[in-house]
C-alpha cells in the first residue's frame, strides 16, 4: 500500500515529525532503525529539555515522544531500512525483503558520535563518558574531566566544560592541534585547560553505579602507560551522519550531511525532507532536532497538498 509519508529514523526529530504528520491526518509510517529513540537512548539524565524541570532519563523522554506520536495515529516499527530508490515518485523503500512506497519521505536518521572502540567506553557511556559537553557538562561541577580530540569541536567542548569543571585535560595523539588558530588560542589561554600532547586514551576505569574514576593513558612516543584519576571523559572526535542510504540520490556536503534549503527541510529531491542531526552539524541538540522535525512534517504536508491539487 502506498503511503503519503514515511519517516526513516526516530529520535526527537523523527518522532516529532511523526506527531505533526499524524495530527495532519497523513498516517505516517515510522521505521525507527537500529537505535530506536536515537542518541538520547544512550543518555542518562536529560536536564535541558523544556518541560522537565527535574530532568528526565533519555530513554524515558523518547518513550514519551513515541507514545504521543502513536496517540495521533503514527505507526512506529523498530525496523531498519536497508535500501531506498529516490529517483521517481512514488519513492521506494526496502526493509529487508519488504517493499514500501511513499509520496514523501522524511529522513531523520541522525548522526553517530565517533568512538574509540573501547569496551569501557561503551559500558560507561552515560555514566561519566559522554560525546556531548553541552548536554552533560553541568554534571561535572568542580570535577576533573578529560577531553579526547584535537579539532575545533574538541576545543569548543573543552572551553565549554571550564564553566563547570575545575580541571579540563585535553588528550591529543600528536604534538600539534588540528583546530583553527582562534580556537587553539582560546584553549591555550584558558587557565583551567591543560593539553597532554602525544597521548592516547588506552582505557577508562569505573563502573555504572559510581561513574568514571580514572583513565589509562599511553605516551605515543615512549609507549609508556600511566593512570590518572578523573571524574569524566568527553569524546570529541567528530560525528558521522547516517547518510549511506542516500549518498547516490541526495546532495550531501563535504562531511556527508544532507544539504537542506535555507529556512526549510527540503532536500535536493522534491518530496524528500531531512531533519535533525542528519542535516545539522552545528547545534545537535534534542530541542533543535525536535524543532526541525516539526518543520519537516509541515513541509511534507504542504508538498502533498500541492501534489494532490495539481
Amino acid at each position: 500500500m502506498n503511503r503519503k509519508v514515511i519517516i526513516i529514523g526516530s529520535g526527537p526529530a523523527g518522532l516529532t515529525a511523526a506527531t505533526y504528520a499524524a495530527r495532519a491526518n497523513l498516517q505516517p509510517l515510522v521505521f525507527e532503525g537500529a537505535q530506536p529513540g536515537g542518541q538520547l537512548t544512550i543518555t542518562t539524565d536529560v536536564e535541558n529539555y523544556p518541560g522537565f524541570p527535574n530532568g528526565i532519563m533519555g530513554p524515558d523522554l523518547m518513550d514519551k515522544f513515541r507514545e504521543q506520536a502513536k496517540r495521533f495515529g503514527a505507526e512506529c516499527y523498530f525496523k531498519h531500512v536497508t535500501k531506498v530508490n529516490l529517483d521517481s515518485n512514488p519513492f521506494k523503500i526496502w526493509v529487508g525483503d519488504e517493499t514500501y512506497t511513499a509520496d514523501s519521505i522524511i529522513i531523520a536518521t541522525g548522526a553517530t558520535a565517533r568512538l574509540l572502540g573501547l569496551e569501557s567506553e561503551k559500558e560507561l557511556m552515560g555514566h561519566g563518558v559522554s560525546a556531548c559537553a553541552t548536554c552533560d557538562g553541568f554534571f561535572f561541577k568542580d570535577k576533573k574531566v578529560f577531553v579526547v580530540g584535537g579539532g575545533d569541536s574538541a576545543m569548543e567542548e573543552a572551553n565549554f566544560l571550564t564553566k563547570f569543571a575545575s580541571d579540563v585535560q585535553i588528550i591529543h595523539r600528536r604534538a600539534e592541534l588540528r583546530a583553527s588558530k582562534i580556537m587553539q588560542d582560546r584553549v591555550i589561554n584558558n587557565p583551567k585547560v591543560n593539553i597532554q600532547w602525544n597521548t592516547t586514551l588506552k582505557d577508562i576505569d569505573g563502573n555504572v553505579n559510581d561513574g568514571v574514576s580514572a583513565v589509562v593513558l599511553r605516551d605515543t612516543i615512549s609507549g609508556d602507560l600511566r593512570t590518572e584519576e578523573c571524574d569524566g571523559v568527553f569524546l570529541a572526535i567528530g560525528h558521522t551522519p547516517n547518510t549511506e542510504l542516500f549518498d547516490n540520490f541526495l546532495d550531501l556536503d563535504d562531511k556527508k550531511y544532507i544539504r537542506t534549503d535555507n529556512d526549510s527541510t527540503k532536500t535536493s529531491v522534491s518530496g524528500i525532507f531531512a531533519c535533525g542531526d542528519v542535516q545539522d552539524s552545528i547545534y545537535r541538540q534534542a530541542i533543535t532536532a525536535a524543532g526541525s522535525g516539526c518543520m519537516a512534517a509541515i513541509d511534507a504536508e504542504r508538498f502533498l497538498e500541492i501534489m494532490e491539487s495539481s
